[in-house]
């Protein structure tokens, strides 16, 4: 009972600018190198000297060991080639989206033409992102001009047995090829006739 007589007039009596408070209580950030009068003492928590002393110090990258060798660095590397040609392996492995023929016979009709936006019409790709190789799974009944980038040898057999064509966007590489090397091409020498002591001296006289 005696708190309910005096909340009103006490609440008004209390709460003014200088007894403002948050909801929720805040934990005010660490103040570092301010000082002994600071309350964190005189290094504030970052101990004496060093790397860990300095600003900017704790915005190191992941894995980052002082300056010595990192351990990633420190592994063995695997084998194989790592260019961009080898699409399976290495680190500038690619991906291509596959497509089999006996989606292109469910979604088209006889006579269309396939391209990339045309499967994205249908629902068979996502998007224009990615290549797209036409691979050879299932039947073809359909004549159909089918333009992607790759296709299969079994996929393009289908396709022009029934009539249709088979456009790749990219031409296949050819891994024998090696860059910045031409082969010599062989140019034939002109004959040259044999010519024998008699038939160079100059004919007598009789």
């Amino acid at each position: 009972m005696a708190s309910k007589e005096m909340a009103p007039k006490d609440m008004a009596d209390e709460l003014n600018l200088s007894s403002l408070k948050p909801a929720q209580p805040r934990t005010e950030r660490k103040r570092v190198g301010r000082g002994q009068g600071s309350g964190k003492g005189r290094y504030s928590g970052r101990g004496i000297k060093g790397q860990k002393s300095r600003s900017g110090s704790h915005s190191l990258p992941a894995g980052f060991e002082g300056g010595q060798m990192p351990l990633d660095m420190r592994l063995g590397k695997l084998r194989g080639n790592t260019s961009a040609d080898a699409m399976p392996i290495g680190p500038f492995r690619t991906y291509s989206q596959p497509v089999n023929l006996r989606d292109l016979d469910r979604v088209f009709a006889d006579g269309d033409t396939v391209n990339i936006e045309s499967l994205v019409e249908k629902g068979l790709l996502k998007n224009t992102k990615a290549d797209v190789k036409i691979l050879g799974t299932g039947e073809l009944s359909k004549k159909l001009a089918v333009t992607a980038h790759a296709f299969s040898a079994t996929a393009r057999e289908k396709i022009t047995a029934a009539g249709g064509s088979a456009t790749a966007l990219k031409e296949p590489k050819d891994p024998r090829k090696k860059k910045g090397r031409t082969k010599p091409v062989a140019t034939e020498e002109p004959e040259v006739e044999e010519t024998t002591p008699e038939a160079d001296a100059p004919a007598e006289e009789s």
